[in-house]
């Protein structure tokens, strides 16, 4: 029986155990660029013991990010800094790893302390925003423009052409964003996809965008990486996405090169209401993975040691993210080694700190 601390293999890559650092968005970049915050913070969760430290939400297209302080892949001078990042990471015995997305309707507002709402051009946001239909997130949101087939394969390519700098970047793990409302998402679900062509109305049409872009990724990216899928699992919303096409499309990402399905939920429309609660994404991270046969990484509310191997000991998710967890504790890893009594190893640095 597998259980948090057991090693685990996807491809060519060794995972040291079933803990991963989920991509959380900074909001401190400039032009795109990662710095020395980031390499405190992502440096920081290597050190303290997790077994793949992912890249916050990076934005293919200058106009795909969510706020003007999101990193980006969108031009060569962005792979350096990330390089240096990865290079620590490496050092630390971490598999590196970063999220690829699209904001869609959801771009350019601003960052959460300063309210997160839309931010307009003479404040330093942009327009157009993209989405498949020109239905806005909220009432106070941008309209977005509705975009053409060409467009969309403008999209495609920019995520091919991010997947590639990313390796540049010495990334072992690719987390294709298909959640939470942002553009990949907005065209699965059918609250926010209207369309009439392709891309829209049925399954098949509205899940195509999400198939192309993973086969464009996967055209670039090395058969012996892993890629990786978040799809929120279900909208809570009626009407909505729901967890039943969560499990048909998992099956059909799995023979296109996907290797695990991150299970999260909610994001399409604002003002629904979500069962919030510990593990209460867990279920979802289960039933793809039992149904559709694929690898599967459970995440929200996992804060106890205990919570989190019972998750892989129960078979529940092959691995488990950490997001607030591992801002309050970045060390997490260590603890809760200790707690459940597995004897890992820890920095030289930090040795003399050790409990026996």
């Amino acid at each position: 029986m597998a259980h948090l601390f057991e090693p685990f293999q996807l491809r060519e890559i060794s995972f040291r155990n079933r803990i991963m650092v989920s991509p959380m968005c900074q909001y401190s970049c400039k032009d795109g660029l990662a710095n020395d915050w980031h390499l405190v913070h992502l440096g920081g969760r290597a050190v303290g013991g997790a077994a793949l430290v992912m890249v916050e939400a990076t934005g293919v297209t200058p106009d795909g990010r969510i706020s003007a302080a999101d990193h980006g892949l969108w031009n060569d001078d962005q792979v350096e800094p990330l390089r240096r990042i990865f290079n620590f990471l490496e050092q630390q015995g971490t598999v590196t790893g970063i999220q690829l997305g699209h904001a869609g309707r959801k771009a350019s507002t601003a960052e959460p302390w300063k309210g997160g709402h839309p931010v307009a051009p003479a404040d330093g946001g942009w327009t157009p925003i993209y989405a498949p239909s020109a239905l806005p997130f909220a009432p106070t949101s941008q309209v977005p423009k509705a975009l053409t087939a060409a467009e969309i394969g403008s999209i495609l390519q920019a995520f091919a052409a991010a997947a590639k700098r990313a390796l540049e970047c010495r990334a072992k793990v690719i987390e294709l964003h298909a959640a939470h409302g942002y553009l990949l998402h907005s065209f699965l679900s059918p609250l926010s996809n209207r369309r009439t062509d392709e891309y829209g109305g049925s399954f098949d049409n509205r899940t195509r965008m999400v198939r192309e872009t993973v086969t464009a990724v996967r055209r670039v990216w090395p058969e012996r990486l892993p890629l990786f899928v978040r799809i929120s699992a279900t909208d809570w919303a009626e009407g909505g996405w729901t967890l039943e096409e969560t499990v048909a499309l998992a099956r059909i990402l799995k023979p296109l090169g996907v290797d695990a399905i991150d299970c999260s939920s909610g994001g399409a429309v604002p003002g629904v209401r979500i069962p919030v609660g510990p593990g209460f994404q867990t279920g979802f991270a289960q039933q793809v993975r039992e149904q559709a046969q694929i690898a599967t990484v459970a995440v929200g509310m996992i804060t106890s040691p205990e919570q989190a191997d019972q998750i892989i000991r129960s078979g529940n998710a092959d691995a488990v993210m950490l997001a607030r967890e591992l801002l309050r504790d970045p060390y997490w890893p260590l603890r809760a080694a200790r707690v459940l009594g597995h004897d890992v190893h820890w920095p030289a640095q930090y040795e003399r700190a050790k409990l026996k």
